[in-house]
């Protein structure tokens, strides 16, 4: 006897930013407006000419967006962030790391595309009052000035090198393709999680385990690599997530439910008793479904 197909599960909706919290995109996109960096085309601009990015974190990492200026909200994110499974207190503070607000930067010239952050500004500042009473204590000139000098720009590459460091402790996917398809990815595993948390058996909570190190493959496979050549990993990866989503759903569906009534208890028994009719749900992961 065949089995008979499985509906497959309804293709989840794509991640947008803030879906849990609306009011969250409003103020987000309210500072980028008072800050008058808001994207035009392609991407929202600051004064250095780097994207003015609207981080939202996750568990298992972030989503960083830009702001269009027509008032509606991206439909893909700029580059989406994953943090590794088994993530460390030190892998997360990379994480909130780059995953901070953009800081704000000082053009040096109305002419020049040269900028200094405020926090460099704000140390050279500091430092010009320093070198002046260092002087006046008795350092030498040659001694203190240079120092003056030096301080703002070492404050203003300074996040620039934690920032590299940071990025060794996770995955970041770019570009259209790239963050299209881990958006959908990502997206798949949103609805896992969620299933795990409203059930306290222990297949959903595994399924999201294994999608967790799906999207941390998937993430590694995209970072810095063209997606036609690592297709047939992505499809398979891709494949497996479906999996999970259909196991997750076909055992919620098929999970006895409470009898409030006698009656219900006895449609139930008849319903089971009847020929031709499986007593119970396929092992979530058995063989037919590893294929």
């Amino acid at each position: 006897m065949t089995e008979p197909l499985r509906t497959p599960p309804p293709a989840p909706a794509s991640l947008r930013p803030f879906a849990d919290d609306p009011a969250r995109w409003d103020a987000e996109r309210s500072c980028a407006l008072q800050t008058g960096r808001i994207a035009y085309d392609t991407g929202s601009f600051s004064v250095a000419g780097e994207p003015y990015l609207v981080h939202e974190r996750t568990g298992w990492g972030w989503l960083a967006w830009t702001v269009p200026a027509d008032g509606s909200m991206p439909q893909r994110p700029h580059h989406i962030g994953v943090l590794p499974p088994s993530a460390t207190w030190t892998d997360r503070l990379a994480a909130r790391w780059l995953a901070r607000r953009p800081a704000g930067r000082m053009a040096l010239h109305a002419t020049s595309r040269g900028s200094l952050r405020y926090f460099a500004v704000a140390v050279g500042v500091i430092g010009c009052f320093t070198a002046v009473d260092a002087i006046a204590r008795g350092i030498p000139l040659g001694i203190a000035v240079p120092a003056a000098l030096l301080a703002p720009l070492l404050a203003d590459h300074l996040p620039d090198r934690l920032d590299r460091r940071a990025r060794r402790r996770v995955r970041i996917a770019q570009g259209a393709a790239a963050t299209g398809y881990l958006q959908r990815l990502a997206a798949w595993h949103t609805g896992l999680l969620r299933a795990a948390a409203d059930s306290d058996r222990h297949e959903p909570r595994r399924a999201a385990g294994i999608g967790r190190h799906l999207l941390w493959d998937a993430a590694g496979l995209l970072q810095g690599q063209d997606t036609r050549q690592v297709s047939p990993q992505l499809i398979a990866c891709e494949r497996l997530m479906l999996q999970l989503a259909d196991q997750v759903t076909q055992n919620t569906e098929h999970t006895t439910p409470e009898h409030t009534t006698p009656e219900d208890a006895a449609a139930d028994t008849a319903r089971a008793r009847t020929p031709g009719r499986t007593r119970g749900p396929n092992p979530p992961w058995g063989p037919a479904d590893s294929a």
